[in-house]
């Protein structure tokens, strides 16, 4: 009698296991299924167990730092080399058109590209000279009304200023000393003088920097298959010769296609600006919506320096503060519009970075180069993760940087109960 209630405890005990065991396995597989669109991702053990001593983390921490001494001082040289890589990328699909479909020859299907937008860029600097000129004129003669229509903030602003000299001299241990404002007038001449001497200087530089970039861009255009080309001639391995490859071809799709989205969404965000320019009665909308265009290139700080202008060239034009704040106002809702929900679901799939390192990169590029470091961060930052995605020792960190979702908590907790069992 005993025996055969021991016999069907047993029995009645892996019945109860094998029912666990199934709902665990169908636990697994609900999970598996949720999961199977997304790669799983695992890192190497080899590059887990690198041991780095004290000595070397030296040399990489001083290498860093004087690679970054460099870009800093080499900018002029460089910056012009990096926008014609950039450039080359969005030119790549007319580039093919025409060289593929209309059997032109390189040297001069990249002539006509270069012609044609140096003929764009000419004709629309050109368009918006003249009311630039114009707008520049007009600010000695409009400031004493705009600071009667700012006279609403004036307090605002001196208590944020009082605020800021009473917490600057807490932590410098200075004492307080009480801004006083005066009604002296201004040398407005010699202020415009100085602005008209800086705004040549600077427009003598970035005239150097067009033409250094256009002639580094034709020869990309022209010869940059033959540079990547002898690159993979001189990689060993056929293994690294097809990592070089799948590298390169992955840059030049994932960012070609980042750029020419971007291009075309800040097209769209110029012209709607310049309708709702019109629309609203700011002068010379033209200008305004090139601004709008050149201005969201650069991520974050690009809209709130066009809300900024927007809102100053609302007070130039309109009678009250209230109605100098519509155009900055639909300048906002066709930047969230634009930026928050069209572009991120276009580019979603194939070019996900991680927030964090996009704002990151936004402002170490901007303290080193300036605007055109903030417009090159986030295609410097793309290069950067697919590069690391291909290199082993480098894997975590473009794990770190983005990339498609993951492996998710329950998926792995579910492996890990189906292999316990």
């Amino acid at each position: 009698m005993s025996n055969e209630l021991q016999d069907s405890a047993k029995i009645a005990d892996s019945q109860t296991s094998n029912r666990t065991d199934k709902k665990r396995k169908k636990t697994a597989k609900r999970w598996d299924a949720d999961d199977e669109s997304l790669p799983h991702y695992t890192l190497p053990e080899s590059s887990l167990r690198q041991h780095i001593n004290v000595r070397d983390m030296c040399l990489i921490v001083l290498a860093v730092l004087a690679v970054f001494y460099s870009l800093y001082f080499t900018a002029q040289i460089l910056l012009p080399f990096v926008f014609a890589l950039v450039v080359n990328l969005l030119m790549l699909a007319p580039m093919r058109f025409m060289t593929q479909k209309l059997h032109l020859p390189r040297h001069l299907a990249a002539l006509l590209l270069i012609a044609g937008m140096f003929g764009l860029v000419g004709g629309v600097a050109t368009t918006i000279s003249v009311p630039a000129a114009g707008w520049l004129s007009r600010v000695p003669q409009a400031l004493p009304a705009l600071q009667q229509k700012m006279a609403l903030l004036r307090g605002p602003i001196d208590a944020l200023q009082s605020d800021y000299m009473r917490l600057s001299a807490l932590f410098n241990g200075h004492h307080v000393t009480r801004v006083v404002h005066t009604n002296s007038s201004l040398d407005g001449d010699g202020a415009l003088s100085r602005f008209g001497t800086s705004v040549l200087a600077g427009t003598r530089d970035f005239a150097d920097a067009f033409f250094s970039m256009l002639l580094m861009l034709f020869f990309l255009m022209t010869e940059g298959d033959t540079l990547l080309r002898r690159v993979v001639e001189i990689m060993p391995t056929f293994a690294e010769k097809r990592r070089v490859v799948q590298m390169a071809l992955k840059i030049e799709h994932n960012v070609s296609v980042y750029l020419v989205t971007v291009t075309i969404m800040n097209v769209v965000v110029g012209v709607l600006n310049v309708l709702q320019c019109w629309l609203t009665g700011v002068p010379n909308p033209l200008l305004w919506g090139v601004l709008a265009f050149l201005l969201n290139y650069i991520p974050i700080i690009g809209p709130l320096m066009g809300m900024v202008v927007y809102f100053v060239v609302g007070l130039f034009s309109f009678p009250s503060v209230l109605h100098a704040l519509v155009p900055p106002l639909i300048y906002l809702f066709i930047h969230i519009l634009e930026g928050e929900t069209i572009t991120p679901m276009l580019l979603a799939r194939r070019f996900t970075l991680n927030p964090v390192f996009v704002v990151g990169s936004l402002l170490f590029w901007n303290w080193l180069w300036g605007i055109s470091g903030a417009i090159l961060s986030v295609p410097m930052l793309a290069v950067l993760k697919i590069i690391c995605d291909h290199i082993e020792i480098l894997a975590p960190l473009g794990h770190i940087l983005g990339g498609p979702p993951r492996r998710t908590l329950g998926n792995t907790l579910a492996a890990q109960l189906h292999n316990d069992a």
